[in-house]
């Protein structure tokens, strides 16, 4: 089983156990270069196919960019699949599971440094207690995102302003008070804390990975 990770910091884990997160964006390994590569989709034989017509080869999904010469990036490959029970990562000391670790002396585990006890990244999927199902997977340049996938994303609507005056509506993501007119607005300054200051003006293609939650 694969497992997934969602940001902490920024309360992402808590806001997909909560039901409020139910999309992901993950940036694609090759961009376009330059204008003069097209996209490229796979070409599929009839053994990718199931008996049900379903495709079944490790390329669904999957586009890369060539150009007139030949050149070719390299395949974008969407790390889950639709249907794909995924583990959500948690650090041990967050779940309450954990591997059996060699006791010292006194009985208590020795955890080694890169320890999932303090490292989610170091989690065990079969360990986790809490599961997505992948339902839909789409390729999209980032700025596409809607306000309904904004929100999708974590984003929720509050309210800014004061008695004295009035209120209005306004967007945030956990993990900041700073109020954004839009989802988008939002979404594009929570992506930035979460990829790297700029990833939203770099507009890069994304898998979005659709999801609910399972347990």
């Amino acid at each position: 089983m694969k497992k997934i990770m969602f940001n902490d910091k920024y309360s992402l884990t808590q806001a997909v156990l909560d039901g409020r997160k139910t999309m992901t964006r993950r940036v694609c390994k090759y961009d376009r270069p330059n204008e003069t590569y097209d996209i490229v989709f796979p070409v599929f034989e009839p053994n990718d196919y199931d008996n049900d017509g379903n495709i079944v080869s490790p390329l669904n999904y999957a586009f890369g960019w060539k150009n007139d010469k030949g050149d070719f990036t390299g395949w974008n490959i969407p790390k889950y699949k639709v249907g794909e029970v995924v583990a959500i990562a948690q650090n041990y000391s967050d779940c309450g599971n954990m591997p059996d670790y060699e006791l010292d002396e006194d009985g208590y585990p020795i955890m080694p440094k890169r320890s999932g006890f303090f490292n989610k990244m170091f989690v065990r999927a079969d360990l986790m207690p809490h599961h997505i199902r992948i339902t839909n997977i789409k390729i999209e340049r980032l700025q596409d995102i809607s306000d309904k996938d904004c929100l999708k994303e974590g984003i929720y609507k509050g309210q800014c302003g004061s008695a004295d005056t009035h209120f209005m509506d306004a967007y945030y993501y956990k993990g900041d008070i700073q109020p954004y007119c839009t989802p988008r607005e939002a979404f594009a300054a929570l992506i930035d804390k979460v990829s790297g200051k700029g990833t939203w003006e770099s507009n890069p293609y994304v898998f979005v990975y659709e999801f609910e939650l399972v347990d």
